[in-house]
């Protein structure tokens, strides 16, 4: 309501300085990753929509076009200076939908349906364990004990592994043009497997803070450099590779994770 004693041109100017006032929080810094993150979130859950036409090779798409967005969204934050808690929340959340929620879908409409009311249960274990592993990050996050220059790995496996790992079976079948991978017995063992990885505290490497060298560095450029194209032509061979890379990398990252705590420690 506009104020009796200010004159019509003072009050135009309050109003003015008021928008303005609020046009300055929203800035492109603050914009951009909270869009990118929107998108993954819009990814993840149209991969939902295919997965229930049974549309699975979109579906998987949507998943895999989710963690290219979960990826950005953050590399954008930090490049623009826009690191907020907001930001980690709406990230979390987004990262629910994507790579907790679709992807239980997804696997329970191509095998665990088979299976009844033990496939749905599945599905929502693998859910539940997506929701407490993204509610530590989070609290890890806060407290600064996540994953860093000098600490590169992640307590427990990072959700949009699980939903990789999960995915595996469609791959081989969309690459080998096969139905033996189809077996629920298959989908139920990875959902144990992978919902025990997120809740467990067992170190995974965090690509985002790997340490390379000069020549290790060119390497790494060279190769994602090769995998645009092989994502083009040969789409399921690549994401096969990748994940396969990405598993034996495992094994040694928690071999060089016990060395570095046990380096840590005091002598007695």
């Amino acid at each position: 309501m506009r104020d009796e004693r200010l004159t019509p041109r003072q009050w135009a100017s309050e109003r003015l300085e008021r928008l303005e006032d609020r046009l300055e929080d929203i800035s492109i810094s603050r914009i951009v990753p909270s869009a990118l993150t929107l998108l993954g979130l819009c990814s993840g859950a149209t991969s939902i929509r295919f997965a229930l036409v049974e549309d699975w090779r979109r579906a998987v798409l949507a998943i895999f076009c989710a963690m290219v967005f979960d990826m950005l969204d953050g590399r954008a934050a930090r490049w623009l200076g826009a690191d907020s808690r907001f930001g980690v929340q709406l990230d979390s959340l987004a990262d629910l939908v994507s790579f907790g929620i679709a992807p239980a879908v997804l696997v329970y409409t191509w095998s665990l349906s088979q299976m009844g009311g033990a496939g749905w249960i599945a599905a929502l274990i693998f859910c539940a364990c997506s929701a407490i592993r993204l509610a530590r990050f989070n609290i890890q996050a806060a407290r600064d004990e996540g994953a860093s220059q000098s600490h590169p790995w992640f307590t427990g496996l990072p959700t949009p592994a699980a939903a990789c790992i999960m995915l595996l079976p469609l791959l081989l079948s969309f690459e080998f043009s096969t139905e033996v991978v189809r077996i629920p017995a298959l989908s139920l063992v990875l959902v144990g497997l992978t919902s025990v990885l997120m809740v467990s505290r067992v170190p995974t490497p965090s690509l985002k803070y790997v340490k390379l060298d000069h020549n290790g560095k060119i390497a790494a450029y060279a190769f994602a450099a090769a995998l645009i194209p092989a994502m083009v032509y040969v789409p399921w061979t690549t994401l096969i590779f990748g994940l396969a890379v990405y598993l034996a990398a495992i094994p040694f990252g928690i071999h060089a994770a016990n060395d570095e705590e046990a380096e840590e420690q005091p002598e007695a």
